[in-house]
């Protein structure tokens, strides 16, 4: 099995010489003998010992053993509950227009309720808003905010209602401002106790 630079070379040269030097003592303390040996023949019982059965745990010892497998393990050293720097969203991408924020939850007057409301994705969720927004007659609310939920087991909310994957809520507001963003403080999930420690919701501010 041989490899560049010897790397796989080495253990097939250790054990042809182990082969090579059992073989030696193994006729040595038959009477055979060989003359050029160096060993002693005192030291053949407890060399073919090392060499044969005890041979793992020596090569191990003196550094020459090598596993036949060797496995791999990514080890995830995040701390608990901290999210990837880049997450992808499911579905299609968001087209830059959305002004996609992960883990955002804008505040404003709904101009359609996500309970009712479902998207496959964070940007149909967006092209509803712009959609309603060309739509929307005079003295209306035109959307403004998309609110979306990916997350497969639902989204949390301090309302009284469950919220699901794929609600999408459009909304208005003329100066859009923040619910929450990225994580709920501490306070906040000591008075709230359901409260996760990440935002789940996707929200976008787009131009109408």
């Amino acid at each position: 099995m041989a490899e560049v630079h010897g790397i796989q070379i080495l253990p097939e040269a250790v054990e042809r010489w182990r082969k090579e030097k059992l073989l030696e003592v193994k006729q040595l303390i038959r009477g055979i003998g060989l003359l050029n040996s160096t060993i002693l023949q005192e030291q053949t019982r407890m060399l073919i010992k090392a060499l044969d059965s005890d041979w793992a745990v020596l090569s191990e010892n003196i550094g020459l053993w090598m596993p036949t497998e060797i496995i791999n393990q990514e080890h995830d050293d995040k701390p608990e509950g901290e999210e990837d720097d880049e997450e992808i969203l499911p579905g299609r991408p968001v087209p830059p227009e959305c002004h996609a924020e992960l883990h955002t939850d804008y505040d404003g007057a709904a101009v359609r309720w996500g309970l009712t409301h479902h998207k496959e994705s964070a940007a149909d969720c967006c092209q509803a808003c712009l959609d309603q927004a060309k739509r929307a007659k005079p003295g209306e609310m035109k959307c403004n905010i998309w609110v979306y939920c990916p997350s497969e087991t639902g989204c949390y909310s301090p309302d009284i209602y469950q919220h699901k994957n794929q609600e999408c809520w459009l909304k208005y507001a003329e100066k859009p401002k923040l619910n929450f963003k990225d994580r709920y403080s501490e306070s906040y999930r000591n008075s709230h106790p359901n409260a996760p420690l990440i935002v789940p919701w996707v929200s976008g501010v787009v131009s109408t």
